[in-house]
């Protein structure tokens, strides 16, 4: 069983920050996977946020997030962290981590997900 789990939302006023986390594990041990966080708002998809690779590690982001949002993992934590700067009103929505696989193209395949974590922004 692999259990995800995110932590660290909440509300945050528009142009502030806010850094969530999320720690992925099977009977206790830390997997090296490479880990996605996406994201759902309201009456909408769930859609790619950004992803971190377990070896290098390399970063991949959504446009609409792209120079605000920064992935980062600590191995000896076991913890992948997603900050976020400059928060818009349309960056509300359930946060979910996720444990999965880049390809080479930087395509992202989440097989287990986290519960998620709300973010709301007030403008």
């Amino acid at each position: 069983q692999v259990q995800v789990e995110e932590s660290g939302g909440g509300l945050v006023q528009a142009g502030g920050s806010l850094r969530l986390s999320c720690a992925a594990s099977r009977r206790r041990t830390f997997m090296p996977n490479d880990m996605g966080w996406f994201r759902q708002a309201p009456g909408k998809e769930r859609e790619f946020v950004g992803a971190i690779s377990w070896d290098l590690p390399n970063t991949y982001y959504a446009d609409s997030v792209k120079g605000r949002f920064t992935i980062s993992r600590d191995n000896a934590k076991n913890t992948v962290y997603l900050q976020m700067k400059s928060l818009k009103a349309e960056d509300t929505a359930v946060y979910y981590c996720a444990v999965g696989r880049l390809d080479s193209s930087g395509t992202y395949r989440p097989d287990y997900w986290g519960q998620g974590t709300q973010v709301t922004v007030s403008s």
